[in-house]
This record gives C-alpha cells, sequence and structure tokens, in this order.
C-alpha cells in the first residue's frame, strides 16, 4: 500500500491478526487502500509515537475505519478495526 511517507506492508501475519480479532473487517477489505491513501484524519498513537492511526468514515459501515500502521525502516499494518470515534492525541 502506498501512504503519504511511502509504502506500507500488510503481511500474512498481521492479515490473520486483523481476520480473527476484528472479522467485520472482511467485508470491507477493500478499503484499507483507499483508508491509507486518502484518510480523511491521520493520530498518533498514545503508546508509541512511530505508531500512526489512519482514519476513514465508511458511510455502508456508519463507522470509521481505523488502520494502524508501525512507521520504522519497515513500515506495517498493525491492525485494522471499525470505530465510531476518532482518538484524540
Amino acid at each position: 500500500f502506498q501512504a503519504s511517507f511511502g509504502q506500507v506492508e500488510l503481511t500474512d501475519e498481521r492479515k490473520q491478526h486483523i481476520i480473527q480479532f476484528h472479522p467485520e473487517i472482511r467485508t470491507h477489505w477493500r478499503f484499507l487502500q483507499n483508508t491509507i491513501a486518502d484518510p480523511h484524519t491521520i493520530r498518533h498513537s498514545v503508546f508509541d509515537r512511530k505508531v500512526l492511526i489512519y482514519y476513514r468514515f465508511l458511510p455502508s459501515a456508519k463507522k470509521y475505519l481505523a488502520v494502524v500502521i508501525k512507521t520504522n525502516q519497515r513500515n506495517f499494518i498493525l491492525t485494522a478495526y471499525f470505530t465510531h470515534k476518532i482518538k484524540h492525541t
């Protein structure tokens, strides 16, 4: 996936994590790329400044899709989930 800061990887292990712990994402998988490429907003994690949370509101789900990305030498998706509100940092 392409983000504003560079390429972002989705490993098989992380994909399995998302499917196992956030199965509702399965039917909205195609929106991950849009969320990363054109987010409505981006927040830093309060726990780790190298973690960014990309949010995009999906009218079909009536929720925000949050895609959590670890930024370091190898940028990768940690998880993705739905939420009703954006975290404040």
